[in-house]
């Protein structure tokens, strides 16, 4: 199983203006898929800009375990030759996830269309972590479970279907990770998988399927939500795939940005696909100064150039049905809540407790322990801004990296530093936070 380093412990501290321009690392959701449909496709596939975080390289790994050609040619620039649909070989090691539930169960997915037997782990997070969710629509594919811990949950052993059974599945939440499972695991199957939302959640999947050469129709479903029909066993061809900057790694010196006074901040290449731009457009709606330009796309992927000026920001109400398309942002809109006038509602959230820590319950004693007003209400979180932070406190991260980043940007314009207490999982999904806040003008110590 994979273990962390030692803590690292961090101080953060009122900073100057923050400025330059920077560009964060490539997005996560976008590296795991170019790799997983790299290897499921026949030929070579060239990605460029792939983030290289652990959560990515241990995607990699485990394509390698199952019989793809993945290597790193440059800074950033990776090519896979591929297996094609169905083609995975049989694993002789166990595949390791590390920290990662979108590598692990993107992959359940892909190997449940394959007639092998792959076991799963992680670390102590990834381990406490639900997976009944994924397995129970691939069992209905022909997917089977042979071993696991209790609750179902890693470590555990999957039998891919000799012969997957294409079916039509309703998500019982938003979740971009299940349906993606069931998708990858219709590439193997005969006949139309379709996959109904209620709520649309992000369709990276489908836009990089599509890319790759699959047939796949997405029609509206209801008000919100969404059905997408993927025709199975296509041959899937390798394809050039350009990674955009992760707006959920772009979020942190965003936020940060708009709460440190006088700063004005470029952030280049910017994923800025609907389903992943809520918290942009929540925190325009709380006064944020974000302007786009340069703006380009690729694999279906739009991005662009932002600019972020020092704002005066209000509190806002957010509605639930802009969880989906800002899931992961939430515990840093909690900052630039905290740093509001005004009282912000946050709605629904009840994913946000399955992630790696329980991120809601993490979020609020974040704030409580800087001086910050906030309540949980059912599934909603209450932030109380005054337009400061009293800071002073003392951060428990929860082997959580969205945590530790959040709490980092909240000490960036505390009235006292704010301490976290470890920041090794910083490098699962953003290794350079460090060095590239400081860069632009953060007092990390």
């Amino acid at each position: 199983m994979s273990t962390s380093a030692a803590p690292t412990p961090l101080e953060s501290r009122a900073s100057g203006p923050l400025s330059g321009t920077i560009r964060v690392p490539g997005d996560k959701s976008i590296s795991h898929r170019a790799l997983i449909l790299g290897a499921l496709s026949v030929g070579e596939t060239r990605i460029s800009g792939l983030l290289e975080g652990e959560d990515v390289l241990n995607t990699a790994k485990s394509m390698r375990t199952l019989g793809a050609q993945v290597e790193r040619t440059g800074e950033f620039a990776w090519t896979v030759n591929g297996v094609g649909v169905g083609g995975f070989a049989q694993p002789t090691a166990t595949l390791d996830f590390g920290n990662s539930g979108t590598g692990c169960r993107l992959v359940m997915g892909a190997v449940a269309g394959c007639p092998i037997s792959a076991a799963f782990d992680g670390d102590a997070s990834l381990r406490s972590r639900p997976m009944r969710r994924i397995l129970d629509p691939l069992a209905l594919m022909g997917a089977k479970v042979t071993a696991s811990a209790e609750g179902g949950k890693l470590p555990l052993t999957l039998q891919g279907a000799s012969n997957p059974i294409p079916i039509e599945y309703r998500t019982p939440v938003a979740s971009a990770q299940i349906k993606s499972a069931v998708l990858l695991a219709g590439l193997a199957a005969p006949g139309i998988t379709t996959v109904i939302e209620q709520e649309a959640s992000r369709d990276h999947t489908e836009l990089m399927l599509k890319h790759f050469g699959a047939e796949i129709v997405t029609t509206a479903e209801g008000s919100h939500g969404r059905r997408i029909a993927l025709t199975g066993q296509p041959e899937l061809r390798g394809a050039p795939v350009i990674v955009p900057a992760d707006p959920s790694s772009a979020a942190f010196p965003l936020v940060a940005a708009l709460i440190v006074d006088g700063s004005d901040l470029v952030l280049s290449d910017v994923m800025t696909n609907p389903l992943r731009t809520g918290l942009f457009t929540t925190l325009r709606e709380m006064g944020a100064s974000i302007e786009e330009d340069d703006v380009r796309g690729d694999a279906g992927e739009p991005m662009a150039r932002l600019r972020v000026r020092a704002s005066k920001l209000k509190g806002v109400t957010v509605p639930p049905e802009r969880a989906p398309s800002m899931i992961d942002e939430y515990l840093v809109l909690a900052v630039a809540a905290a740093y509001a006038e005004g009282t912000t509602i946050m709605r629904g959230l009840h994913e946000l407790r399955v992630k790696e820590s329980d991120r809601l319950e993490a979020t609020a004693a974040m704030l409580r322990v800087n001086g910050v007003k906030v309540e949980i209400t059912g599934d909603d979180l209450i932030v109380e801004g005054r337009g400061h932070v009293p800071g002073g406190g003392l951060v428990a991260t929860h082997m959580d990296h969205r945590i530790a980043m959040s709490a980092l940007v909240m000490g960036l314009a505390s009235d006292k530093p704010v301490t976290v207490d470890d920041t090794a999982f910083i490098a699962t999904s953003f290794p350079d936070f460090i060095p590239l806040m400081r860069k632009a003008g953060a007092d990390f110590a």
